[in-house]
Parts: structure tokens; C-alpha cells; sequence
């Protein structure tokens, strides 16, 4: 069993990479962006150099430091001194990696999702950036999954607590990407289109690295770039959504909220050549996923998730389940799905460590250990494996979870209940103790999650 084991983590985990190594943001970039002569070519978009006075770079991310790099690198040293190329992405402190001429700015500490005084500033110096630009400028925006955190300036009459406050408690009730980004759009002077609104180039370009299923320019990092639509009374609606209109907190927004109902929210026109492109999504990851799952001869299927994901556990139980009927068809098969399920948090005082790909695969797994099963393993020659593509899952240093044979047996040896474990939040523990957390560091890119099913069958199958 332990050499089928090592062998079906050992894909798993090579499977999953392939996965992110597809969506490497720098190399996404550098597909999308290319010099021509005095042409500079972005997606169908092709510039005329001779027309560019100065090049501006802003934007915000997980994988901004890797799509800095790849800019810089499409650039060239020539092009970069004649437009005197200057920029500044907010980014994770654990992302840095050194830049030529495009600043990285450290606007929130490693694991903490959420906007800080930091995020605030480089916010502020993009504003005063893209306001100083002119006609004969261009700007040229890269955007991935976490800028919405990482790009905070909130509107007057909020503070930065408050906003802090309406992301937590957000969070905690489950809130789907679509809704924390509608709130968030309401709550800022740079989302829902405000930043290109303030941008007095004559041309802005963006780049999109996807982290939300199906692409939606206007929720992506909460659309900084992309006319926004949407209401304040759009955004009380998400609190009476998750039932919590009567929290102190969400009354204060709602009040700040109503009382610019009727006040002017008309916009600054947009910059006369706007352009957003998606340059990677989960799609391109689970494709890749899937070709090397191929190359290591497993029968594969896979599926990105056409629409919003529910809670986690559900999402755990029926890749579980899944895996069972993989197993049971016999021979070497893989499953390879992407997408971005809910957790819904315990009580604070209650609450352990971990993330939603931690919470889906400790879900999946007690699915299968507490029903009636005739194996002596239930995960015997299979493993579940799910991993966020950015290598952070939840406030922790872990990417995702395993689950397999030697997990099971390591829980049965130390007496863990997984259920305890799952109803506490506290997947992260569960993991650790039993050998199951994938650890990769900042992968500097981010495009949901990748999870990965494997089976070799049962013998005599």
C-alpha cells in the first residue's frame, strides 16, 4: 500500500503543479504583450510607440510581481528609458521579486487578507498617478485575484477599520466572491471603474489574471477598470442576503450607504482607448492539469466550474464520492475539477485553523470514514487532493490538503475525529498532524483552485 500511496501523491501533487505552472503569470504576460518594431502589441491591441509619450504602470495583486516582471521583460530596456516607464503594484510583502522600473509595494503582511494602511497608500499613489497622466499617455493596468483586498481607498465617511470590519464579517457568513465585491465596489474610490475614471491617459490597457469563474470583468478584483453597474442599493442587498442587515456593522454601512443613494455617483469618463483582457483563468489551469494527468497515463476527465461554487463541504463530499466510483471502475483514473466553494465560519472563540480547500478535502474525507464501507481504508488507492493556485489557502502557509490512505490511517493511529476537526474550522490541524498539507510558498499567480482525484483502482477491479 505505502508504494501505491507515495506514487498516487507524487502525481497528485506533479498533476496539481502542471496546473499552476500553466498559469505562471509572467509567462502569461510575455504571451500577451510583444514589441514589433515601434509597435507594441497587447493581446489584438496594437500601439504605436510614436504616438506614446510616457508609459505608466499600475495595478494590484497576487500575481503582480510576476506579471511586473513579465511587463518589464515584453518592454525591453530601450523601450522602458525612451517612455520613461514608471509604475507601482500594491502586492503581498511574501511576493516581492526585485523590478527594474515598476515598483513593488508591500501592502499587506503574508496570510491577511484584508485592506491595511499600507494597501491605502499605494491606493493613493496610483490615484495621484493615473490623474497626472495626459492624451498622449499610456496606462497599462495588471490586475489578479486578492487586488481587491490589496487595493483599498475607502469613499468619505468610512474608515479603514470600517472596511476591515465589512470584509471579516463578510467572510464569516459565507459571502461568494460576487457578493464581497459588490459591497466592496460601493465602498471605494478606485473599484467599480473608479480607477480608470480618474486615469487622464489617452489609452489604458489591462491585464487580467482571473480568479472568479467565468470571468466577470466588473467582479474581478472588484472591477477597478471596468464600468461599474451596480447600486448602493445593490450592496445593502447582500447584507439582507446572508441575514445580516440587524449586525452593527452592517447597519453602519447600510446608513453610509443610503445616504449617497441620491447623491451624485456620476463618473469621470473613461479613457477614450480602454481595453481589458483575460490573460489566465482556471480553465487554462485544469486543461493543463489534465494534459499531464495523460502523459502519466490516467484516464481523465475534467470540469472548471461554469458558475459559483456552494459551501466546501459539499464540494469535498461529492469529489469524495466521486473518487469512490473512479476507484471502483478499476484501472488508472483521474478527475481533475477547478473552482472556488464558501466556508461559513464558527464562532470566533471556537474557531481552529484552515482554508476552503483544507475544509473541502477534511469534508471528503469523513464523508468516506464515517459511512459503512467494506474496505479496511476507504481512501485505499485513491487520494483527493485540492490546493488553492496561489499557494495560500485561508490565513495559513499551507496551499491545500491530501487525503489518502496514509492520512487515514495516521488520523486512526492518533484518534483524531475529523468531524471535530471540520466543525471547528480547524482543517489546517487535522493536516499537520496526519501529513496531509501541501506547503508550495507564493506561487505569484492565482485563478481559483485546482483539485485533483487519482485512483489506481482496487486489485481484482
Amino acid at each position: 500500500m505505502n508504494h501505491d500511496t507515495d506514487k498516487l501523491r507524487d502525481d497528485a501533487i506533479g498533476i496539481w503543479q502542471a496546473g499552476v505552472d500553466a498559469v505562471r503569470s509572467e509567462q502569461l504576460v510575455t504571451q500577451y504583450v510583444a514589441l514589433r518594431g515601434d509597435q507594441l502589441c497587447i493581446g489584438d491591441d496594437v500601439v504605436s510607440l510614436n504616438r506614446v509619450r510616457r508609459i505608466v504602470v499600475v495595478g494590484a495583486g497576487k500575481a503582480g510581481a510576476g506579471m511586473a516582471e513579465g511587463l518589464e521583460a515584453a518592454l525591453g530596456k530601450d523601450v522602458m528609458l525612451e517612455k520613461g516607464v514608471q509604475g507601482l503594484i500594491n502586492v503581498p510583502a511574501d511576493c516581492y521579486r526585485p523590478t527594474e522600473r515598476i515598483i513593488l509595494h508591500p501592502a499587506r503582511p503574508a496570510g491577511i487578507n484584508e485592506p491595511t494602511r499600507e494597501g491605502v497608500s499605494g491606493a493613493e499613489k496610483m490615484l495621484h498617478m493615473v490623474r497626472s497622466l495626459g492624451p498622449e499617455d499610456l496606462c497599462i493596468c495588471l490586475l489578479s485575484g486578492g487586488a481587491s483586498a490589496l487595493l483599498p481607498a475607502p469613499i468619505a465617511g468610512l474608515t479603514l477599520e470600517d472596511k476591515q470590519q465589512v470584509t471579516r464579517l463578510l467572510s464569516s457568513a459565507g459571502a461568494n466572491i460576487h457578493q464581497l465585491n459588490t459591497v466592496r465596489k460601493q465602498l471605494s474610490r478606485v473599484k467599480g471603474g473608479r480607477l480608470a475614471s480618474a486615469c487622464r491617459a489617452g489609452m489604458m490597457k489591462t491585464l487580467v489574471i482571473s480568479d472568479v469563474i467565468g470571468d466577470p470583468l466588473e467582479i474581478i478584483a472588484s472591477g477597478p477598470t471596468v464600468e461599474n453597474t451596480a447600486t448602493p442599493s445593490d450592496a445593502v442587498a447582500v447584507f439582507d442576503q446572508l441575514g445580516l442587515r440587524e449586525n452593527p456593522v452592517a447597519a453602519e454601512v447600510t446608513r453610509i450607504l443610503d445616504s449617497v443613494k441620491d447623491s451624485s455617483q456620476a463618473q469621470s469618463p473613461m479613457p477614450g482607448e480602454m481595453t481589458n483582457i483575460v490573460i489566465g483563468n482556471n480553465q487554462l489551469a485544469v486543461d493543463a492539469a489534465g494534459i499531464e494527468a495523460r502523459r502519466r497515463g490516467y484516464l481523465t476527465e475534467t470540469c472548471s466550474a461554469e458558475k459559483l461554487e456552494g459551501p466546501a463541504e459539499e464540494v469535498g463530499v461529492d469529489l469524495a464520492s466521486a473518487a469512490l466510483q473512479l476507484r471502483n471502475r478499476g484501472g488508472a483514473r483521474c478527475l481533475v475539477t477547478g473552482g472556488e466553494p464558501t466556508v461559513q465560519l464558527v464562532a470566533e472563540s471556537r474557531r481552529g485553523h484552515g482554508g476552503r480547500n483544507q475544509q473541502l478535502v477534511l469534508s471528503g474525507l469523513h464523508s468516506r470514514t464515517s459511512s459503512e464501507q467494506t474496505d479496511v481504508n476507504p481512501f485505499a488507492s485513491t487520494i483527493l487532493l485540492s490546493g488553492g493556485t496561489d499557494g495560500e489557502d485561508g490565513p495559513t502557509d499551507a496551499a491545500g490538503a491530501m487525503a489518502d490512505a496514509k492520512v487515514v490511517e495516521n488520523a486512526r493511529l492518533r484518534g483524531l475525529d475529523p468531524l471535530d476537526y471540520l466543525e471547528r474550522n480547524d482543517a489546517y490541524s487535522f493536516f499537520a498532524d496526519t501529513g496531509g498539507l501541501i506547503v508550495t510558498g507564493p506561487t505569484h499567480t492565482n485563478v481559483c483552485d485546482v483539485r485533483v482525484v487519482l485512483t489506481h483502482g482496487l486489485a481484482g477491479a
